[in-house]
């Protein structure tokens, strides 16, 4: 049985990583799946691959054994093309990433395939407008690329090619979402897509650097993994995705583009000497039994961080200009697929874009290089304030729905209210837009080290969206949106360096909850009410709930939450792990701000690093081991260290710095 309308059985040919991964998600979410390659030898081994990964899934109790052996029953495995293609509603090609093979697939497909049938390629690279046009399908032709694994990468971009439809758009991008991925729209057909067009270019000038001898591969992997905060080096991404498919992309982009994307030489030596990465046993790092990739946490250079960062907003400024993309879309797409802990146009607004331009009108002129020419995009954001220009709040004055402090009495506290309180602070579009506002407030305030987030009033945190005001305008796309935004700002509290803190005295319903989820630590007073109201308004909860409140008090606490649609007491809520300290109400104020203020002593660089490896781990354990490891040896030689180990000797209280 289809989850979506129309689309019942999808055909997924090729059985390799990418194809048996998104067979296994096909299942997963319902769909009839027919996995298909050229030999049987490839096809049983996708096949016993995905019999392993859902074994996994329950061994994670992320799905129980039921869910596994059920969406292992809807795989059916095929060599004889026909039969595998004759009755499906949706193609999904992952075969090689060669024109040829791809063309070969498409004559014999269209052979057999029904005339109403949709076919998405799942080409991370290759022209989707070209690949259409060698069907006889070319409206009903569109670029699905999913990322690696797909079971657990949310992403998926579609992309439109010259001829496809606005109906097959829309129709694969419920497909995606019935697969519970994000999708995010590629509106036109230009080469690497969002995600690669921004990641090939940095790890092509992280290559430039070393050719050029401005910096060493270990300096700039320093740089771009501590001091940008992104997952991984540059280089050792590229030894991960493999530096032959690197180089791959880069002539396909310098051959379509021009010559700004040529190869770097260290690049093209190191695939002409064989070392491509991980699955060679070398790259840019050897990989053998007692070898592996060690990256110093103090090794970053600030003008190779500038450099990169002008490089990639150059990349925003060119998909903007050409209207692939928004910048919004872009730092969705690349957070969700690349890992980063903020997307390139915001990471380029936070530095500064005339500062930027600056980098890259320097470069141009000492080597009159291409890859420099500053981007017509690039210049208009600047012009405009930035890709994403947020409103500036200097005061209390600026707000209306909330209000923002950093109470003298406790001293690296910053203080949000939602002070909505005739309406039992329930979340506006308004307050939406105003906590982001004063979140960015206190990120740019030094001396703040702990959010802590009340709500105005004895009687409620929050009692959840204000439902009423946001429905009077409410059509599906616009709640999607609403959705995506909530999620995002909501979001930023648990990516933010600071610790964030939940003062929840009354009600914390739907949003409240929701909201209050995204923080570190949750504090509630004896009298509070929490619940997930949703589903009595016949929704869901929409702003991260259905996953975040999985992770805080397991899958099955998290169904009985949402499901019922009860109110839980205070003290229910801490036996169940969502509450962290349940406090008399005649005490709560002061003990929410003595907590807040033992937190802001505490050491903010072994904070912010802990938060950072934490979240990382969180469906990738070994990212999440290996983060965690990184900070351990960066906190060795940090002063704040130093100051508590001291303090400690001295049975003294420490004084952290941040440093």
């Amino acid at each position: 049985m289809g989850t979506v309308e129309d689309v019942e059985t999808i055909a997924v040919l090729g059985a390799g990583s990418m194809g048996h991964g998104i067979a296994e998600v096909a299942s997963l979410a319902e769909y009839d799946v027919h996995l298909r390659d050229i030999e049987e030898e490839y096809v049983q081994r996708g096949y016993e691959q995905i019999d392993w990964s859902l074994g996994k899934l329950v061994e994670q109790e992320l799905i129980d054994t039921e869910r596994a052996e059920a969406a292992l029953d809807r795989v059916r495995t095929f060599v004889d093309l026909e039969a595998a293609v004759c009755d499906a509603d949706l193609v999904i090609e992952a075969v090689p990433e060669k024109l040829s093979v791809k063309k070969e697939v498409y004559e014999l497909l269209e052979k057999q395939l029904p005339a109403d049938a949709i076919v998405a390629s799942n080409t991370s690279s290759l022209s989707i407008t070209t690949l259409s046009e060698m069907t006889d399908r070319p409206a009903a032709f569109c670029g699905m690329h999913f990322f690696n694994p797909p079971v657990r990468m949310q992403l998926v971009e579609v992309i439109a090619g010259d001829h496809t439809s606005e109906a097959t758009l829309d129709r694969v991008e419920q497909v995606a979402e019935s697969f519970q991925k994000t999708p995010v729209r590629v509106k036109r057909d230009e080469p690497g897509f969002i995600v690669n067009r921004i990641l090939v270019p940095l790890m092509n000038e992280a290559c430039w650097l070393v050719s050029e001898e401005e910096a060493t591969v270990s300096t700039v992997d320093s740089t771009t993994k501590f001091d940008m905060g992104l997952p991984m080096g540059a280089f050792e991404l590229g030894d991960q995705v493999g530096n032959d498919i690197t180089l791959h992309v880069l002539e396909y982009m310098q051959e379509e583009l021009g010559e700004g994307y040529a190869p770097a030489p260290l690049l093209a030596e190191t695939v002409a000497a064989g070392a491509v990465g991980q699955k060679a046993g070398s790259g840019f790092y050897e990989y053998g039994e007692a070898d592996g990739v060690t990256i110093p946490p103090d090794g970053g250079d600030p003008t190779i961080e500038a450099r990169l960062l002008a490089t990639m907003a150059n990349e925003v400024g060119e998909l903007v200009d050409a209207d692939v993309s928004t910048p919004a879309d872009i730092d969705e797409a690349v957070t969700l697929g690349a890992g980063f802990p903020t997307g390139p146009a915001s990471l380029a607004d936070d530095h500064g874009l005339e500062r930027l331009i600056a980098v890259l009108e320097g470069r141009q002129e000492e080597t009159g290089h291409p890859r420099y020419q500053v981007s017509d995009g690039l210049r208009e954001a600047a012009t405009n304030g930035g890709f994403r220009p947020r409103p500036q709040a200097d005061g209390a004055a600026e707000f209306d729905a909330v209000e923002l402090s950093t109470p003298a009495a406790s001293p690296g506290v910053g203080h949000i209210e939602l002070a909505r309180e005739a309406r039992l602070n329930t979340i506006s579009t308004a307050l939406l837009s105003e906590l982001e506002q004063a979140i960015d407030s206190l990120e740019a305030d030094d001396a703040v080290r702990v959010v802590l987030i009340t709500g105005k009033g004895d009687r409620a945190f929050s009692a959840g969206a204000d439902v009423t005001s946001m429905a009077a305008s409410a059509d599906p796309l616009s709640a999607i949106e609403l959705s995506r935004e909530g999620q995002r700002i909501f979001g930023r509290l648990e990516t933010t360096s600071m610790v964030t803190i939940a003062g929840i005295d009354g009600y914390a319903l739907g949003g409240g909850m929701e909201l209050a989820m995204c923080c570190d630590l949750r504090l509630a007073s004896e009298r509070s009410e929490l619940g997930q109201p949703e589903l009595t308004l016949g929704l869901l909860p929409g702003w991260g709930g259905t996953q975040r409140l999985r992770r805080i008090v397991g899958e099955g606490r998290a169904k009985e939450i949402i499901l019922t649609a009860d109110r839980y007491d205070a003290e229910s809520m801490f036996e169940y792990g969502f509450i962290n300290e349940v406090v008399p109400t005649e005490r709560f104020q002061e003990r929410l701000f003595e907590y807040a203020e033992e937190l802001a002593a505490g050491p903010p660089v072994a904070q912010e690093l802990t938060k950072r490896a934490m979240h990382a781990g969180r469906d990738d354990i070994d990212a999440g081991l290996e983060i965690e490891a990184q900070a351990f040896g960066h906190l060795i030689g940090t002063e704040d260290l130093m100051a508590g180990m001291t303090a400690f000797m001295g049975d003294e209280d420490p004084v952290f710095e941040g440093k």
